[in-house]
């Protein structure tokens, strides 16, 4: 069987040949692809010339192409149209890579070389980005575990092997759940309070999900969850969909994760111990901004007690709103989003049901595409004719203003059951020119309820916006070296990108171009740009806490001592009671479906980042504020000194040379409404 990962893709751009390429594939594709980049290492090691720049580290950068060319698609596909096979392979394929990774990262004959020039890098007169990808890889190795004893090698790689399996494990448990509850209604009572766009989108869930007609499907993807948690006058159906959002993977069924949560806690902790760290959250953060654990509660705590009182201020008006209507409940967290609706609505005269009908998904699309080409001069083309995974993906050529092809962007905006609960950008190639210019490949993923029109709320107008702001750090890359190319950069500053991006949605001058009523073609009017503006910072204490606490979930995991890591509830109340969380809300991510830290490293000790990034974000913008929002020059040295620069350089000079400063956390604290509730203690 001709397997299309053996040979050049002569498709358009080099794009992925989807109709050729089936599940078989991948198998004999990663196997051959772990052998040739394990020959290519072994010849690095062995090359019998003294080890240079080139012949060590470049030769290192340049290895294992068929096996970066198979996991990008392969990747890409397990979370946005995956099946059983997939999985099985997949399952296989995470603990194949983990001892593939431990080979390298512990291979003494290649370390040494690395080593010989790392101890040499004064007399090497490297350029910078060059200096850092020296750096970088020397401490990757190290980290990896190269200089420990062996027994204590053997050790990290078994425990690495665990992890990858468990961590797979946990991403479907999640997935499974997702797609295994539904909540199907089929009378009006019931459906009372809901928009006629949330009973389409449901409607048409119902219908693939196989309901008969007149049925209407609620799951607890946040698409779904949302919205009915906002308009279901329903207060037992809330309470229903609200525990099995909460209770995701934690059922004690064949998916239940909380023993898989435990044992990843607890194996990370044994590695970091191994590495002579004090902790897992130790270990991650000193490869971040941060440095340090206390950095991240310094941030977190200058924020959480401003937003308690914001919060505090907003629960007592939800209860009062609740007797108002003579109720005699006390609030739950499954009212807030219902109560909150109601006095969003109230207060500001503004309700989703006005604003939705001027955000249809292609308008906002547009829209941000617009925002692009007005800051940075690029165009997206559609390009119906390349070869595409999903009938649901769009795909379009990015022109630069000089009309150079910068790269291929794909869309991928739908939720089903294939792919994973979430939004995300991915890549199937990534950028670099070390020996010729490799234009990017990059994909924006969204679970948005499928319907005809989708009509999208501002929370999700947002996630788009953010979105395609990590696309632009894919896409605008132009680095040499693919490890430092776009979003290969710290977490800490990954988000900075997205979330700045995210600021132009809501402009006025912004929402005059884009949002335009889906029938009418009116342009959204000044009263309800207004009403948006006013809104803006509301409910920001519940949504500011709810992050929060998730972060701080996080950090207790990987900080704790082992012993601690035995039980999912005790761990959780402990820590909440600790900050002093209300019962009235509850994390964003609660362990067992919290798939930032317990589906992969990468956030592990990480998920603060956001906020770490909208303190860069929010006094980035400021910049933005103070020159233009489309000043050319202030526009050029962020893709200059931002997005360009990738990974290639210390991501807080990246800044610096873009903002002329250290930034500060005041607009964060302005741009979330917390500034006044900060002065309250």
């Amino acid at each position: 069987m001709n397997n299309p990962f053996f040979e050049a893709w002569q498709t358009p751009f080099g794009m992925p040949p989807f109709q050729d390429i089936q599940d078989d594939h991948f198998s004999d594709a990663f196997a051959r692809g772990f052998s040739d980049h394990m020959a290519e290492i072994e010849a690095i090691a062995n090359n019998p010339a003294p080890a240079s720049f080139a012949n060590t580290l470049v030769a290192f950068e340049a290895s294992g192409q068929l096996l970066t060319k198979t996991a990008d698609v392969f990747f890409n596909l397990v979370s946005t149209d995956t099946n059983k096979t997939l999985q099985v392979i997949e399952e296989a394929v995470s603990v194949q890579a983990s001892n593939h990774n431990s080979n390298i990262f512990n291979h003494a004959g290649l370390f040494q070389r690395i080593k010989t020039l790392f101890n040499a890098q004064a007399s090497l007169a490297l350029q910078p980005d060059q200096q850092l990808l020296l750096e970088t890889i020397y401490n990757d190795f190290v980290r990896g575990g190269a200089e420990l004893e062996p027994g204590a090698r053997q050790q990290t790689r078994e425990i690495n092997e665990q992890l990858a399996a468990l961590e797979t494990r946990f991403g479907h448990n999640v997935l499974a759940e997702t797609n295994d509850f539904e909540l199907v209604l089929t009378s009006r009572d019931e459906l009372r309070g809901l928009p006629e766009s949330v009973l389409t989108a449901a409607a048409n869930e119902a219908e693939a999900r196989g309901h008969p007609s007149g049925s209407y499907a609620f799951s607890i993807s946040r698409s779904s969850f949302t919205p009915f948690m906002q308009f279901a006058d329903n207060r037992p159906l809330r309470q229903t969909l609200f525990e099995a959002y909460t209770r995701c993977g934690d059922l004690g069924n064949a998916a239940d994760n909380n023993p898989i949560a435990v044992e990843i806690a607890a194996l990370r902790h044994r590695r970091a111990k191994i590495k002579g760290f004090e902790s897992h959250a130790h270990y991650m953060l000193e490869d971040r901004m941060a440095g340090h654990p206390g950095k991240v509660h310094q941030l977190l705590d200058q924020i959480w007690q401003p937003a308690q009182n914001k919060a505090q201020q907003e629960a007592a008006d939800l209860q009062a709103r609740i007797r108002q209507e003579g109720q005699n409940f006390e609030l739950m967290p499954w009212d807030w989003w219902y109560y909150t609706e109601k006095i969003r609505s109230e207060r500001f005269d503004l309700n989703e049901t006005d604003i939705k009908p001027y955000f249809a998904l292609e308008q906002v699309r547009n829209g941000a595409f617009e925002v692009a080409r007005a800051l940075f001069g690029i165009e997206f083309r559609p390009a119906p004719e390349l070869p595409t995974y999903h009938p649901d993906v769009q795909s379009y050529e990015v022109i630069d203003a000089d009309g150079t092809l910068i790269g291929i962007f794909l869309t991928d905006y739908f939720m089903r059951p294939s792919k994973r609960g979430g939004a995300w950008m991915s890549q199937f190639r990534g950028q670099s020119h070390l020996d010729s210019n490799i234009r990017p490949i990059i994909v924006n993923c969204c679970n948005f309820p499928k319907a005809s029109p989708c009509l999208l709320g501002l929370d999700e107008v947002a996630t788009l916006f953010h979105e395609l702001g990590h696309g632009l750090h894919g896409l605008l890359s132009q680095v040499r070296y693919p490890s430092q190319a776009g979003t290969n950069v710290k977490q800490d500053f990954v988000e900075l990108p997205s979330q700045i991006f995210e600021h132009w949605a809501t402009e006025p001058e912004v929402l005059r171009r884009y949002a335009h009523h889906y029938e009418t073609g009116e342009v959204i009017p000044d009263n309800l740009i207004e009403k948006i503006l006013a809104a803006s910072t509301f409910n920001q204490g519940f949504q500011t806490s709810e992050y929060l606490a998730a972060a701080y979930l996080d950090m207790a995991w990987h900080e704790q001592p082992i012993d601690a890591l035995s039980d999912v509830n005790a761990l959780e109340n402990t820590e909440m009671a600790r900050i002093g969380l209300p019962s009235t809300i509850v994390p964003r991510y609660k362990s067992t479906y919290f798939q930032h830290i317990f589906s992969g490293d990468d956030y592990s000790a990480g998920y603060y980042a956001y906020i770490w990034a909208e303190v860069l974000d929010a006094d980035g913008f400021e910049a933005f504020k103070e020159h233009g929002l489309f000043d050319p020059a202030t526009a050029q040295s962020f893709r200059k000194n931002i997005l360009e620069r990738g990974g290639s350089k210390d991501p807080m000079a990246l800044y610096r040379a873009f903002r002329g400063r250290d930034p500060a956390v005041q607009a964060l604290l302005a741009s979330r409404g917390l500034d006044d509730a900060a002065a309250v203690r």
